[in-house]
């Protein structure tokens, strides 16, 4: 049913035509006009309003919702009435050549039926916002809103038109400017600092508000910090606005979110060109492997929505693999790709599964990166972090790749962990084919640092540890690492990428990716209790339980000796660490799966320390 009615509407349309055709006509000649030619007040005032009823449902103007009534139904308003003044002109220069009517009256009827028209639906949208507006807001839970810009004016006209259960009761912002200005008839009452004040002048008119809601996508993760910890002390709970491209039309209630970690430990997004990433991937068959793995699968999300021509997703877990597949299955089901389980550490299979696909790019990112694990299964980590590697960047010269993409991480400068001086050796091989003379297959190498969210990483152990009612467990008190987002990371992966494939500086080097300020993970612990609404030390403990095996106190992203250039990508630098001869390195790795091959530990430690002479493990200590 429409509200309000067909009829209602044809109706209402009909007595506007007609009162914009009379008072035309008497603005501009007088009521004399119609005594003079009684037909013109009948006929003339017919004829009109039957041609704006045509013109009305030519142009759609019936179908409109007047209670959603916008911009675009007055530009539908306007084009209706400009149809109806110019087929009335028409059909009177036809009958009677329009001698008894002055032509300056028809400039009026155009203005009177459009603010006629306007005003009707004006008035009736306003009616229905305000009674339902009344009749919700004893029932809406009074809100304070922190931003005063798009999102909050958009969080305010969905309130508007849905039913969702707040009220907003004042606004605040940060820019002194915007103090004592209103949105949508909210006043912006000062910056943060005010809120207190705020809360007590509204708790003393029965207006005391239940959350806080972030209406402010650009806030700084320290202004967010801030305002979680003032939130906290004032027993209120933070939440913030859907992005602007997720808020819904129509009487869908907007969905609030949690303030997630990433805005808390986040950095502005970087200003980067999508169209080097095109160029990277579009038309190009492109291979994944750990593609159901943290950064494979963000690789493999991002890469299928650049376009390629096909796409091979390898990985040894079958669950990994299954869940990356399914995903990319439902948000790209054109793009042709196949689902290849396999081990990267098995030649002969990987030999046969590149043969198959005929790769153009190689996405290198399955790798064993659990720090304790690794300790505790050094040859397994060799064998997949050093060997793997090996076998993928020859099985990519093979098939005569354009490039294969090492992922690097930064427990590989000065390694203090099996895991790192792994990563290391991977490091030097990719370097040392890069910098191979005659070779087709550019190695590219991008080093970085841990990502939020990560399979293995503190962020899930925190999280499970929190629904379990704590203790938050940190190793040390000082101990410290380098996050970002992970499709940050992915991003600037494929940016160096597409700069490593085609820059004549870049083969041997290894770009860095700028990972911002490193962050205390007991920090971090705390902002996970407060992100839960709950006091840290206070209602949930963190115990400190010393560094385990292998476990540094801070990362490096680059070694002392290592010189760094800036690149044209923002976010990515390119370090210049020492090489090892081809013929050396392979010497050695030939003999290192030897000692795995026979199960000799000893023998392959002592590889990786001639090969990696600054692994320390005892430094973790």
């Amino acid at each position: 049913m429409r509200f309000p009615p067909l009829w209602l509407t044809l109706a209402h349309d009909a007595v506007m035509a007609a009162a914009a055709f009379i008072g035309a006509v008497v603005l501009r000649v007088g009521w004399e006009a119609f005594e003079d030619r009684p037909e013109l007040m009948g006929s003339g005032t017919a004829l009109f309003v039957a041609i704006a009823l045509l013109s009305n449902r030519l142009t759609g103007l019936h179908r409109g919702v007047w209670r959603y009534t916008a911009l675009t139904d007055l530009l539908t308003i306007a084009k209706a009435a400009t149809l109806t003044v110019a087929g009335f002109a028409m059909v009177m220069f036809l009958v009677q050549r329009g001698d008894f009517l002055p032509r300056t009256s028809l400039f009026y009827a155009w203005g009177l039926l459009i603010l006629l028209l306007i005003a009707g639906r004006a008035v009736y949208r306003g009616i229905k916002e305000r009674s339902a507006s009344a009749l919700l807001s004893a029932a809406r839970e009074p809100v304070v809103v922190i931003g005063a810009g798009d999102e909050a004016d958009l969080f305010l006209a969905s309130l508007h038109r849905s039913h969702a259960p707040y009220r907003v009761v004042a606004l605040i912002d940060e820019r002194e400017r915007r103090k004592g200005q209103a949105i949508r008839g909210v006043r912006v009452e000062g910056g943060i600092d005010a809120l207190p004040a705020l809360l007590e002048r509204l708790a003393a008119r029965d207006q005391a508000p239940q959350k806080l809601i972030l209406a402010q996508a650009d806030a700084k993760p320290e202004a967010v910090r801030r305002l979680l910890e003032l939130a906290q002390s004032l027993s209120l709970p933070l939440v913030r606005v859907p992005r602007l491209t997720d808020f819904r039309a129509g009487d869908a209630p907007v969905q609030l979110q949690p303030v997630a970690l990433e805005d808390l430990l986040g950095r502005p997004p970087l200003p980067l060109d999508r169209a080097p990433l095109e160029n990277l991937v579009r038309g190009r068959r492109v291979l994944v492997t750990g593609a159901g793995g943290s950064i494979g699968a963000e690789l493999v999300r991002q890469i299928a929505a650049l376009g390629p021509e096909h796409l091979t997703l390898l990985d040894a877990s079958e669950y990994a693999l299954y869940a990356i597949d399914l995903q990319v299955s439902e948000t790209h089901p054109a793009l042709p790709r196949v689902a290849v389980l396999a081990d990267v550490r098995d030649a002969a299979r990987i030999s046969r599964v590149f043969t198959d696909a005929r790769p153009d790019l190689v996405f290198h990112a399955a790798a064993i990166k659990h720090v304790p694990l690794a300790e505790a299964n050094p040859l397994e980590c060799f064998a997949t972090n050093i060997l793997g590697s090996r076998i993928v960047a020859e099985a990519s010269r093979a098939v005569g790749a354009r490039a294969m993409v090492q992922i690097s991480t930064d427990k590989a400068v000065n390694p203090t962990n099996v895991m790192g001086a792994s990563k290391r050796v991977a490091e030097m091989w990719a370097q040392a084919q890069d910098l191979t003379e005659n070779s087709g297959t550019r190695c590219v190498l991008v080093r970085f640092g841990n990502v939020l969210g990560s399979t293995g990483s503190v962020i899930p152990l925190f999280q499970r540890q929190l629904q379990r009612g704590g203790p938050l467990t940190v190793t040390h008190a000082e101990i410290t690492r380098y996050f970002m987002t992970i499709a940050e990371a992915v991003e600037l992966v494929l940016h160096a990428s597409a700069y490593g494939t085609t820059d004549a500086a870049a083969p041997g080097r290894i770009f860095v990716l700028d990972m911002g300020e490193p962050v205390k993970i007991i920090e971090l612990a705390r902002q996970m209790i407060r992100l839960h609404g709950l006091r840290p030390e206070v209602d949930i403990p963190i115990e400190i339980t010393g560094l385990r095996p292998g476990e540094k106190l801070y990362e490096e992203l680059f070694h002392d000796a290592e010189t760094l250039d800036p690149t044209p990508v923002a976010g990515v630098r390119l370090a210049a660490p020492r090489t090892v001869a081809l013929t050396d390195l392979t010497r050695d790795l030939d003999a290192l799966a030897g000692a795995i091959g026979r199960g000799d530990t000893r023998a392959a430690f002592d590889i990786l320390h001639r090969l990696v002479p600054e692994f320390s493990p005892s430094s973790a200590s």
